[in-house]
């Protein structure tokens, strides 16, 4: 059961889903016809009696052009300190992936910064992103395999990987140990 703080984050990702959808002028039913989610589902996002799961947000904010973080909007301050708030946590995989977004998309920055947690076993796939996106993994703790057109590569601690979003990826943790990374998300100007 969500806990307040879930349940606020859950109100805020409806509200801005329903205010980005009246800003392209779409109907529920067309909304869902560019998300492939269900227009019910959408219904139940937009009123707050569902939560989405990582990959429904994806894919909302994949098929109407916007920022994964867009959702998980934060006011403007002259300065940021970003730390896990537990109200902007998203999750996938059953809770054995965890995200948290430390800098909101930000569109005069044009990118948004992410913390992630892959517990041990964790295998997430990532539907293509918008023609030139790109991503940057940097690993804390641990290590994680992300998998591009089937090449798989293995990123240990201090290193790093950028590649183009634009295409199937998956992330593994075939672990015993929880992996952390640090996700930077680079949207075309």
């Amino acid at each position: 059961m969500p806990d307040l703080s879930s349940f606020q984050s859950q109100v805020n990702i409806g509200q801005r889903l329903k205010e980005l959808r009246q800003q392209q002028s779409l109907s529920l039913e067309q909304a869902a016809a560019l998300c492939q989610v269900s227009k019910p589902m959408l219904s139940q996002i937009e009123r707050g009696s569902s939560i989405p799961t990582i990959t429904t947000l994806w894919k909302i904010a994949t098929g109407l052009k916007t920022p994964l973080s867009y959702f998980l909007h934060s006011p403007k301050a002259e300065f940021t300190l970003a730390s896990l708030d537990p109200a902007s946590m998203i999750t996938a995989e059953n809770e054995k992936m965890k995200a948290w977004a430390l800098f909101p998309y930000d569109p005069v920055r044009s990118h948004e910064t992410f913390f992630i947690e892959f517990e041990p076993h964790c295998h997430h796939h990532s539907p293509p992103h918008a023609k030139g996106v790109e991503e940057y993994i940097l690993p804390i703790q641990g290590s994680l395999t992300i998998i591009l057109n089937d090449q798989p590569i293995v990123l240990q601690e201090n290193q790093a990987l950028r590649f183009s979003a634009d295409q199937n990826h998956t992330y593994l943790n075939d672990s015993d140990k929880p992996c952390t990374v640090y996700n930077m998300i680079f949207y075309p100007g």
